[in-house]
């Protein structure tokens, strides 16, 4: 790379990053939705355990601090603690929830528990003017704000004053606005706070002064950039799936360095209808991508034969997947980089309570470690994004709409889509009814307004009558949910017209099914996928 490149490149990190937000992460489930609002709000932020040093933050040189809820009591024996010497760094700080309550107890405060505790809606009332609510909400006003909590603060810490109220929190906001101090009871990064997303945008830009230079189209000159320097005159291949992560990467990463990538498309067979073609269609032919297709469903079916149990699948379809991607990239040869569509979710160290690590429902295929006796190096051009992000870059840099506004489809396919053992006339089924849905849904204008939809083959045949005859075939499942990140979903609300005429299509025209449901089930309890 020249000096003068190098120069450049320099000049769009400190742009693009010069102000920059850092949350503390006490093991809150909903840290990753405080980083949406604070990047929505036009501000870089990471995301780091509370166990991180003060050196590594100070070199960080955040403009502001935000301190995420948790599941614990200020008074557990192994609570979570600020960082040592963390208010001495005088950076303006928010604490949420259990950040507030950390506050307090640490600068002299007092946090009980108490029996009036505060779950779901909750309205405050305005006390006094503050920076953080400036211009947005009124002295003397009432406002909705989402609660969680058992414990309560009871006593501030000197200099502190309440600046609003609720039923169950007295001090629902609280502030020293000479230290630029705030604390908030209540969860303002989740949509039930309604204004919730302004007053973080307040914080970071009139309270620690953030300008907002966190683009899309800075991040794509960024990364391009980025990618120039780590590859040099070196050759990259990148598996592609055709999702939404791995598209977006190959064509970023073909912007900044064309036919020194190669990528490489394993058909595993368990892919929706059309989906392969397209795949072949897009970045062979509309980007002129040098594209590898594998044609490899024997032998992902041939394995999957009799398998049953959901983790198995699921092992046994990423495991091949690295063996067939390996076999192809040894045929190519000479390539130093691998390309991989890591996502920031994927990278974020997460933790509970206590500072271990969280659990593991079930396993992910998505990025798994790369294989040592490959030798190559990962290039990961969206490791600082999160999922509507890259939607955000892909649309920047002219990945076709149908891809980047697909809803997300899992690594194993129609395979978890099946339970029970996978076969050829199964997976025709799924795709015939799930076209059919997928169809309706978008005929109806609701494609944008639903998380995921799919369709499921359920394991159970049923009795019907078509006509004059008797049937004995199988049924499906109809799942439809609105999310924000994948963490938490609530069921599509279809009217029963649609419905209706969802079932009523699929009955008469993919012959083998004679049953229809809809699953109203949300998560939790239940996940998104049924395997």
């Amino acid at each position: 790379m020249t000096q003068k490149n190098a120069d450049t490149l320099q000049q769009l990190d400190e742009s693009l990053h010069e102000d920059r937000i850092l949350i503390l992460d006490f093991g809150s489930q909903v840290t990753q939705l405080i980083a949406r609002r604070v990047r929505e709000s036009g501000v870089y932020c990471e995301i780091w355990p509370f166990t991180s040093s003060l050196e590594k933050i100070r070199e960080f040189n955040p403009r502001g601090i935000i301190l995420s809820g948790s599941p614990a009591s200020v008074h557990d024996d192994n609570a979570p603690t600020l960082p040592e010497g963390l208010l001495e760094l005088n950076r303006p700080i928010l604490g949420i929830c259990y950040g507030q309550q950390v506050l307090c107890h640490t600068l002299g405060g007092r946090v009980e528990t108490h029996d009036h505790r505060e779950f779901g809606r909750a309205y405050i009332d305005v006390a006094e003017e503050c920076a953080l609510f400036h211009g947005l909400w009124a002295q003397g006003g009432r406002e909705q704000v989402w609660m969680s909590h058992g414990d309560r603060v009871t006593a501030l810490p000197p200099g502190f004053k309440a600046v609003a109220y609720s039923e169950g929190a007295p001090f629902a906001i609280i502030a020293n606005e000479e230290r630029r101090i705030y604390g908030v009871q209540f969860h303002p990064e989740v949509v039930h706070t309604p204004h919730g997303a302004e007053l973080i945008r307040n914080f970071t830009h009139d309270v620690a002064g953030c300008s907002g230079t966190w683009t899309m189209a800075g991040f794509r000159d960024l990364e391009i950039a980025r990618i120039r320097k780590q590859v040099g005159d070196g050759k990259v291949i990148c598996g592609l799936s055709g999702g939404v992560d791995s598209s977006v990467a190959a064509k970023l990463i073909h912007d900044a360095i064309g036919d020194q990538l190669t990528c490489i498309f394993v058909d595993p067979g368990i892919l929706r209808a059309g989906e392969a073609d397209e795949v072949v269609k897009t970045f062979r032919d509309r980007f002129n991508i040098q594209l590898v297709h594998r044609d490899a469903s024997d032998l992902f079916l041939g394995e999957l034969a009799g398998v049953t149990d959901p983790e198995v699948k699921r092992k046994t379809i990423g495991r091949l997947f690295i063996e067939v991607f390996e076999q192809e990239a040894a045929k190519l040869g000479g390539a130093q980089f691998l390309a991989q569509g890591t996502l920031y979710p994927d990278v974020i160290e997460s933790v509970s309570f206590n500072g271990g690590p969280s659990v593991t429902i079930k396993s992910h295929h998505n990025v798994g470690g790369l294989p040592e006796r490959m030798n190559m190096e990962l290039v990961e051009p969206l490791r600082e994004l999160f999922k509507d992000e890259v939607r955000a870059l892909g649309r920047e840099i002219g990945v076709p709409e149908h891809i980047v506004g697909r809803h997300p489809f899992p690594g194993p396919g129609l395979a978890i889509r099946i339970p029970g053992d996978i076969t050829r006339e199964k997976l025709d089924l799924l795709r015939k009814v799930d076209s059919i849905y997928l169809e309706e849904i978008r005929k109806a204008g609701l494609y944008d307004e639903i998380w995921q939809a799919f369709a499921v083959l359920l394991p159970v045949r049923t009795v019907g009558v078509m006509g004059d005859d008797r049937t004995y075939d199988q049924a499906c499942a109809l799942r439809a949910v609105t999310s924000t990140d994948g963490m938490t979903a609530e069921v599509y609300p279809f009217t029963f017209e649609f419905l209706n005429r969802v079932a009523g299509r699929i009955v008469n025209e993919v012959r083998g099914i004679n049953r229809v449901t809809y699953d109203i089930t949300s998560k939790p309890p239940g996940t998104i996928e049924w395997e």
